[in-house]
């Protein structure tokens, strides 16, 4: 295995444990959200998950520029944050709007499908919702991390 792709490896491996860790701050906060409004569809579940989300990109910057990518010597930090703000951000649209059709769409699909089994209630949708979108917004987020914001 080159070097390269020992560095890469490494790198998503240490990506990989900031989304999980990501994915626990945004779904405490989602969760948290929803318990509280019982917003679980629609406009008002998009505004919870983007707040859940923006939080969750806050934490992910702090972790991936200091032990994912080892960003320590950055000439300009603010365009540094611009650019992690810039790929998140974009990423984060592709995560609201997977989860969102997920929990608007999908889930009457699929709940009428199987008849409304009890098993699939709001709370479990909520949460299918919000893993799809990470799983998709995953590998845009790593690559647009690694070759725009954090490229050496």
């Amino acid at each position: 295995m080159t070097d390269k792709l020992k560095t890469t490896v490494k790198q998503f491996s240490k990506f990989s444990i900031i989304g999980v860790l990501n994915t626990c701050v945004d779904l405490l906060i989602l969760n948290t959200l929803v318990f509280f409004t019982l917003w679980t569809d629609g406009s008002g579940y998009m505004l919870a998950k983007t707040f859940s989300a923006l939080c969750a990109i806050a934490f992910s910057y702090i972790l991936n520029k200091n032990w994912a990518f080892r960003d320590t010597c950055s000439k300009n930090p603010i365009k540094k944050f611009s650019s992690f703000m810039l790929v998140s951000l974009s990423g984060m649209i592709v995560n609201i709007t997977i989860a969102t059709l997920t929990v608007t769409f999908l889930k009457g699909i699929v709940n009428n499908f199987l008849n409304n089994p009890e098993f699939l209630n709001d709370t479990v949708w909520v949460n299918l919702g919000a893993l799809a979108g990470t799983a998709v917004g995953m590998i845009f987020n790593f690559l647009g991390y690694k070759f725009h914001v954090f490229k050496k």
